[in-house]
């Protein structure tokens, strides 16, 4: 049996922006081709469909298009969809009975039957092969929030959300391998951020409930063949177990992310066990530069971004940029020279980052009492911040239009 991971689509995300329907629509393109030239028997898609809780209409088709090509280019294939951290757990639920009627699944939040407890037999979900037997049984786990977990009293220090996220996955094994017969794999599908995972600063929004917020990968039994995580965008395996994995986002969501190797990947099952797991890469339809590489001096950037070629793309098309500027002093008009400098350029300019290499200041030294900082006048801490960002003594100009702005 075949299947594909993939995860964090964020569909409807804006970059600086820009909107970038164009590029998710490559990719779910790309998707179906891929689904059709890997003989996929099952795609799994671990959260973060959408950017936000409400996504919009266009988000929302561009999904349930995907979803009814995907099923006519490989009626057998099995489809199934877990929430992330940024999807809206019954919004994804909603048209849960239309899409099963149609071969996809989706488990949006952890459910209760009319005692109040927890319907594992909801999450756990047969895999069929191509002559329709099954030959797989996968825990879809969404994205956990305390109320979804199994009510436990702390003991010995341990967190109980933590702990009730192990017992629900233990409780899903259990009932999987209660149905599991010789030769089924057991697959286990997770939204969360797990034990040094590496994460991109700028675009994952960080998961924090109760203090708590990185799982161990001993909540995956050993007997799970594979586990299909999402959350992380950077494509990585977990604790060193190979089968264990985040297949990381199908675009560059910031541009922290612009080195990384974009894919999904590819698992292979012999019977109950994993036979290879291999990336699949994902083209990138638009391009992200930095310019420069590192931050440098405004001149030197002026004269890097003069010699960028015309436009040959169209719009949606043309790569976006960062200019990145390392500065000595105050540029006020430091957008704008930029812009002139991009003026006819095959780019779309996202983000201007600035930066000093200034040296640490007595603010930074000293702890000021109370009545020390009292004492301060206006300008004293005007020129202790231009000094610790600049790395320099304020000069006059600057500190005559300080006092102007200061008059009353």
């Amino acid at each position: 049996m075949r299947l594909l991971h993939t995860s964090d689509w964020h569909l409807g995300q804006s970059l600086h922006n820009f909107e970038r329907h164009y590029e998710h629509q490559r990719f779910l393109d790309w998707l179906l081709d891929a689904i059709v030239a890997e003989q996929a028997d099952a795609l799994l898609i671990a959260g973060d469909i959408y950017d936000n809780a409400n996504p919009s209409a266009a988000s929302q088709k561009q999904l349930y298009r995907f979803l009814r090509l995907a099923k006519e280019r490989a009626p057998r294939l099995n489809l199934i969809i877990i929430a992330g951290n940024h999807d809206s757990p019954g919004r994804l639920d909603a048209p849960g009975p239309l899409l099963e009627a149609h071969g996809t699944r989706v488990i949006g939040a952890v459910q209760r039957n009319a005692d109040g407890e927890i319907d594992v037999e909801s999450l756990v979900l047969p895999l069929t092969g191509r002559d329709g037997a099954v030959a797989a049984w996968c825990l879809a786990v969404p994205f956990l929030r305390p109320g979804d977990v199994p009510r436990i009293a702390a003991q010995d220090g341990a967190d109980p959300y933590l702990a009730g996220i192990a017992l629900l996955y233990k409780q899903a094994f259990e009932l999987a391998q209660s149905k599991r017969q010789d030769g089924q794999a057991i697959i286990a599908m997770g939204h969360c951020h797990m034990v040094d995972g590496q994460m991109s600063s700028d675009s994952e929004r960080r998961i924090v409930i109760g203090g708590t917020e990185m799982l161990p990968a001993g909540i995956f039994d050993p007997a799970i063949a594979y586990a299909a995580l999402g959350h992380l965008h950077l494509a990585q395996n977990v604790g060193k177990q190979e089968h264990i994995r985040y297949c990381g986002s199908p675009l560059p969501l910031s541009f922290a992310e612009v080195n990384y190797a974009h894919q999904i990947l590819r698992i292979d099952l012999d019977g109950a066990a994993v036979r290879e797991i291999a990336p699949v890469p994902v083209p990138r339809a638009v391009e992200l530069l930095r310019i420069p590489s590192k931050p440098a001096p405004l001149t030197q950037v002026l004269e890097e971004l003069t010699a960028l070629s015309p436009p040959e793309a169209p719009p949606e098309q043309q790569p976006y940029l960062e200019v990145r500027v390392l500065l000595e002093q105050p540029e006020p008009g430091l957008r704008a020279r930029i812009e002139a400098a991009l003026d006819g350029k095959a780019v779309r300019l996202a983000k201007i980052e600035t930066s000093t290499a200034a040296r640490a200041s007595s603010i930074d030294k000293e702890v000021m009492t109370l009545d020390q900082l009292e004492k301060l006048k206006p300008d004293d801490i005007f020129k202790q911040l231009y000094q610790q960002r600049f790395g320099n003594e304020a000069p006059a100009d600057q500190l005559s239009a300080f006092a102007e702005l200061m008059l009353p």
